[in-house]
């Protein structure tokens, strides 16, 4: 369908993200509640195989991040998946990638709120969700600048937390090396298990792709920022995950119900668990943000090209930083294409000679 903008609409975001804004935001959506959560269930998978499993998810995810960031530097427009794939493949697929991407990740933003109202009270988490999803959408609504700021702070806080429980769990008298030697009950099925699951604690490194409109300089920013996060994030895993897995071993890794605590705990740092739990809180918290930002980008995109209603696609003036008047086909000469598509777009059957737009108006 037709993306051109509706009378006195803007419909294209403005350029305000740097390398580090783009590294933070990939870090504020991998460092989160997966790395409090998931440590546990892939050392069940895998017994003493843990560190191995977690190796071989950073090499999918540097593989799939590899192809995530030369999408996004080709095609740095709103949107993510559901851009590469009309791109890509056409405009069915990628209006299937995009619906099934914004149903999917509603899904996990409520799932993610959950867990936030689950981390600060327990009694009322169906309340606390609603509201960390109202004051989120408030954040975003007042620019990407707000969320990235918002995102910095909560980077800072959790990874505090966790070189404190790193600190704590190295420096305690609870420690046994021979607790990382590879064991006989670590098969090839459980790596791959635990691998798996692990995988998901990295997937965060999309959001940048997703945030490509608002990038400056997306041929260079995102391929530096994608690698950067999950380089970062990979380290910030394997010293936990090691530091864990001196002071509980395999099997207390296991059997714990929540790991990083049962850490604290083992390692005598009685005092680190509330800590921990609050920072467990504020790393669902940063999750979800990642999570807000990325349905709305997508589903931003969606509207501009009408597979959504196109009132969505609406922009305040302070987003794009330029005034609104309706703007006809774009292109930016090198990372953008023409949105005039000949063999996809449906221009109204009556079209006036002003507004019209044709293929002799998209560049070359």
């Amino acid at each position: 369908m037709s993306s051109t903008p509706a009378p006195g609409t803007p419909d294209e975001l403005h350029r305000r993200l740097g390398v580090s804004d783009a590294v933070l935001i990939g870090l504020g959506s991998m460092i989160g509640a997966g790395i409090f959560a998931s440590l546990a269930p892939a050392a069940r998978a895998a017994g003493s195989g843990l560190l191995i499993g977690l190796a071989l998810a950073a090499v999918v995810a540097s593989c799939n991040a590899t192809s995530s960031a030369r999408l996004a530097a080709l095609y740095p427009a709103s949107g993510g998946t559901y851009v590469y794939g009309r791109e890509r493949l056409g405009d069915f697929w990628g209006y299937l990638a995009g619906w099934a991407f914004v149903v999917g990740k509603t899904a996990s933003c409520a799932a993610m709120a959950l867990t936030v109202g689950a981390y600060v009270w327990p009694g009322q988490a169906h309340a606390v969700a609603v509201a960390a999803v109202v004051a989120l959408t408030a954040v975003n609504y007042a620019g990407v600048r707000k969320s990235a700021l918002l995102t910095r702070i909560i980077v800072a806080v959790v990874l505090t937390v966790l070189a404190a429980v790193v600190v704590a769990s190295l420096t305690s008298g609870s420690t046994d090396a021979a607790r990382l030697d590879v064991g006989s009950e670590a098969t090839p099925g459980g790596v791959l298990q635990a691998a798996g699951l692990l995988f998901f604690a990295f997937a965060g490194y999309a959001r940048i792709a997703t945030l490509g409109e608002e990038v400056r300089d997306p041929a260079r920013t995102i391929p530096r920022a994608i690698p950067v996060a999950l380089g970062i994030t990979l380290v910030v895993y394997a010293a936990v995950a090691v530091s864990v897995l001196l002071v509980l071993g395999p099997d207390g890794l296991a059997a714990a119900g929540a790991p990083l605590t049962d850490a604290a705990r083992a390692a005598g740092a009685e005092w680190l668990v509330p800590v921990v739990r609050a920072g467990a809180a504020v790393a669902a918290l940063g999750s979800l943000l990642a999570l807000v930002l990325e349905v709305s980008r997508t589903t931003f995109a969606m509207a501009r090209d009408h597979h959504l209603p196109h009132e969505l696609a609406a922009v305040h003036p302070r987003s794009t930083g330029v005034p609104s008047p309706r703007r006809g086909p774009r292109h930016d000469g090198r990372t953008r294409s023409c949105r005039y598509r000949p063999q996809s777009c449906s221009w109204p059957p009556t079209p006036s000679a002003s507004d019209s737009p044709s293929p002799e108006s998209c560049p070359a």
